[in-house]
């Protein structure tokens, strides 16, 4: 008898439905004995032992559904070895959840917080597969992760509707994109929706020279632009900040995020209104786009292969258009970040795209 666990953990986003329907299908062919287990909401489930004997069933008709039939929530890396006031050692919790079990394998699906866990596990001995969600496609080891090309769609669509109003009223609008750390998501969904300017945190802007794309456009005869914004974009001053005093500093000055800042920046040399649209957790939420669902199934359907063959301790990734196992101890605590020099970036600027450097 086939055991195996599934877990879904940190933020939720498009695909994870489709990836668990592609697991547990692709085992569901493989074993002719296999019990699959559901462990509910992420870590916290696998810490507390909360699960559900999964049935072939419940698998049925979530291809399209947004977020995920399990559940999901943050359990920070950096505390998973520490003893807090519950007095749970989470580390032993969740190898005891293991063994009461007797899986054969857990498959677990999460972003980058979520691969650095997997692989304390199984540093630990717990055998894993993992698969690549995030919509920040930050993962490094994998060209593309699912959920990815849906936020960029919705991303994009939004930037396309900012700029009916744009036009219509010659206003500057900044519109703020999800991404901390890196700037994927904006880059992606800056270039698809027309963007004039483009801010990223790996580049850090230079106000001036955004100011001087905005005063090029006036000249031009374009009464609008559209900054996509990433919401961890940095000024070149700030760059050159630690985390606490960056901290100090934004709170200092009180805004609610980098987009409000700039809007108040911008608003003398904009030559007219600036406008703050800022679409949140739109960008993680509904169902996922085909192209993620083909994805999901395919990364789904390689972890059944590599519990097939008994390849533990790996993440399937998607390289040069082949799915692939990577070993997770070169995965877990690396940022797979914007680089400088990047075909997009380079195109961008072809098209006189202003980054702001």
């Amino acid at each position: 008898m086939m055991r195996v666990g599934i877990l879904t953990s940190g933020g939720d986003c498009q695909g994870l439905n489709a990836a668990i329907r592609g697991v547990a299908k692709a085992l569901y062919e493989s074993f002719d004995e296999i019990e699959i287990y559901g462990i509910s909401d992420g870590y916290r489930g696998l810490i507390r032992g909360e699960y559900k004997r999964m049935k072939p069933e419940d698998f049925s008709g979530i291809l399209t559904i947004g977020g995920t039939i399990l559940g999901t929530s943050r359990q920070p890396y950096k505390l998973m070895r520490v003893v807090e006031e519950d007095s749970v050692d989470k580390v032993a919790a969740m190898k005891k959840t293991v063994t009461k079990l007797r899986l054969d394998c857990l498959v677990i699906m999460g972003g980058n917080g979520t691969h650095k866990t997997a692989n304390l596990l199984r540093e630990e001995g717990v055998p894993v597969v993992t698969l690549p969600k995030t919509i920040d496609n930050d993962l490094w080891g994998t060209d593309i992760t699912f959920g990815f090309q849906s936020a960029v769609d919705i991303a994009a669509n939004v930037i396309d509707c900012i700029h009916t109003t744009a036009t219509s009223h010659g206003r500057v609008f900044i519109v703020e994109l999800m991404g901390h750390k890196v700037g994927w998501l904006a880059l992606h969904a800056g270039i698809a929706g027309g963007a004039d300017i483009i801010l990223l945190p790996e580049l850090p802007y230079d106000l001036k020279r955004v100011s001087a794309a905005l005063e090029k456009r006036r000249k031009q005869g374009k009464a609008f632009s559209i900054l996509a914004v990433a919401e961890g974009a940095l000024s070149r001053r700030e760059a050159k900040m630690g985390k606490k005093e960056l901290a100090a500093a934004r709170a200092a000055e009180g805004y609610p995020s980098v987009a409000y800042r700039l809007a108040a920046e911008l608003q003398d040399q904009a030559g007219g209104e600036v406008r703050v649209c800022v679409p949140g957790h739109f960008q993680r939420g509904g169902p996922p786009c085909p192209y993620d669902r083909v994805l999901a199934t395919l990364l789904g359907a390689a972890a059944a292969g590599c519990i097939r063959e008994q390849r533990f301790g790996v993440m399937c990734a998607m390289v040069n258009g082949q799915v692939v196992p990577v070993e997770l101890e070169k995965v877990a605590g690396k940022l797979k970040k914007v680089p400088e020099d990047c075909l997009e970036i380079r195109m961008a600027q072809e098209i006189g795209v202003s980054f702001g450097r």
